[in-house]
């Protein structure tokens, strides 16, 4: 066991009041036998822009936190401000959580991690061989990474600003030689030659309603995977259940980036089922 028995987190961002990370963190802590204090730094009601970082990091450096979550609109501008950055940073140029040791602040990325393992324990046997994903923002970015980790062999990412995923493709590219990793642009030649679809975008969302593609290119030996957990069954999803197509939902992204994050800041690795239990108890 680690050798500290209490520990100080912190989530910053800008409008997380409802977010789901501080009770889940604190329930595996309890399950976990520590003491867990997950406070929320919230820059919307603090009234504060991202030109505050620099203060709030170091205000969390001075107070003895032991990490942060970092989220929306915080993960590229804070890149700068810290002591060192994981490889998988310097590859997804995005920053969830700070492990602070001895004052060094060290910046990780899960998210690519939560893709991964959710879809590793629910798509057992899926077909990678050719695979389209729909989005190229930030959530885009660490799924990609997350489907070359998984074996994918041929990549189409698609987004509407073209720019931005040709600009996805040479970033990550070089890092994976042997995936072709490509700009898609005819969207149903590309859904029509692969095994599976990914929508890394936020359409699907209450706030977004819809689907990233025409649900009538959906056929049943399609895998759908869904990185949107509010609500957890999107219209997209929806569609590709009444096919017969194998899904799997964006909830345990959400809960296995945190997974990840608590194991990093306290050197134990959480039960999942607290996260899923208590992700699940908050509605959606």
């Amino acid at each position: 066991m680690h050798p500290k028995s209490s520990f100080l987190v912190g989530l910053i961002g800008s409008g997380i009041a409802a977010s789901r990370t501080p009770p889940m963190h604190e329930a595996a802590a309890d399950a976990a036998g520590i003491r867990y204090l997950y406070k929320k730094i919230d820059l919307a009601e603090l009234k504060l822009g991202v030109d505050a970082l620099p203060d709030l990091l170091a205000a969390a450096r001075r107070m003895g936190f032991d990490g942060l979550n970092v989220t929306h609109p915080c993960k590229q501008v804070i890149l700068p401000l810290l002591d060192e950055l994981s490889p998988d940073v310097q590859a997804l140029g995005a920053v969830n959580t700070v492990v602070i040791r001895n004052g060094r602040m060290t910046g990780h990325n899960t998210d690519w991690f939560g893709f991964a393992e959710n879809f590793r324990r629910n798509m057992q046997g899926a077909p990678l061989g050719r695979v389209v994903q729909f989005g190229a923002g930030g959530a885009g970015a660490a799924v990609a990474f997350a489907l070359m980790k998984l074996g994918v062999r041929e990549l189409a990412i698609i987004d509407v600003d073209v720019t931005k995923a040709k600009s996805l493709v040479d970033s990550l590219s070089p890092r994976f030689a042997e995936v072709r990793l490509m700009v898609g642009q005819d969207v149903a030649a590309a859904v029509a030659a692969a095994d599976g679809i990914v929508n890394a975008t936020p359409i699907g969302m209450d706030k977004y309603p819809g689907t990233p593609l025409s649900t009538v290119l959906l056929r049943p030996d399609l895998w759908v995977a869904e990185i949107v957990y509010f609500p957890l069954e999107t219209a997209l999803l929806r569609a590709a259940r009444a096919l017969g197509c194998r899904t799997v939902d964006g909830g345990g992204m959400a809960i296995f980036q945190g997974t990840e994050a608590f194991r990093l800041f306290t050197g134990i690795s959480p039960d999942p089922d607290v996260f899923f239990a208590t992700f699940a108890s908050l509605g959606g």
